[in-house]
């Protein structure tokens, strides 16, 4: 299995940015595509962003499209959510999930498709 541990959030304000990370260890980070969920309180957990294995990929929900960026450098058993003119409504827990079952080169949206799950970064969106 694979350990994830999520850092890097916080409070801002409206228009800032922040990056979080999500770091690996366990088996070989490489052999995994990750996401990046999110949940608002009395929310469900919304997908965010994914990338690929190799990082060569990545996809977004429409409503991050643009503004936040999702980047892996397997090196460092590390993957990146850059997220910049923030929102109010981009408060929530934040979350990275690995894919260890049938990892595939595929971009997966759903929570259901990923097995491993970090704790959970709060970000925090004031005005």
């Amino acid at each position: 299995q694979v350990q994830l541990v999520e850092s890097g959030g916080g409070l801002v304000q409206a228009g800032d940015s922040l990056r979080l990370s999500c770091v690996a260890s366990g088996r070989t980070f490489t052999t995994y595509p990750v996401g990046w969920f999110r949940q608002a309180p009395g929310k469900e957990r919304e997908f965010v962003a994914a990338i690929s294995r190799s990082g060569d990929r990545t996809g977004y929900a429409d409503s991050m499209e643009g503004r936040f960026t999702v980047s892996r450098d397997n090196a460092m058993n590390t993957v990146y959510l850059q997220m910049n003119s923030l929102k109010l409504e981009d408060t929530a827990v934040y979350y990275c999930a690995a894919r260890v079952q049938w990892p595939g080169t595929d971009l997966y949206t759903s929570r259901q498709q990923y097995q491993s799950w970090g704790q959970g970064t709060p970000v925090t969106v004031s005005s």
